[in-house]
């Protein structure tokens, strides 16, 4: 398994594998601050700014985009990329 990294940047999409990615087990720490924040209901503008590094200002859509992608991400692997975590499963 890959480190994560500790403050990545986003690539503007997220991956859609049904599997875990090098990309997944590297923003491990970038799911968890997207998830946190949506949990407390952090405008999106601020999470894209922040955890993605897009500033939502100047590309608005990327921004949006990226962090609609990655938030949806994080979701999967609350439900299901985390066995990928444990079970050893080649990923």
């Amino acid at each position: 398994m890959q480190r994560p990294l500790l403050d990545p940047g986003a690539a503007d999409e997220a991956p859609t594998a049904p599997i875990l990615t090098s990309y997944d087990q590297e923003r491990l720490i970038l799911y968890i601050r997207i998830l946190d924040a949506a949990a407390e209901d952090v405008d999106w503008r601020e999470v894209a700014a922040i955890v993605v590094k897009i500033d939502p200002e100047q590309e608005p859509e990327r921004a949006y985009r990226a962090w609609e992608t990655h938030l949806a991400r994080a979701r999967w692997m609350t439900a299901h990329g985390y066995k990928y975590l444990f079970t050893g499963l080649p990923h």
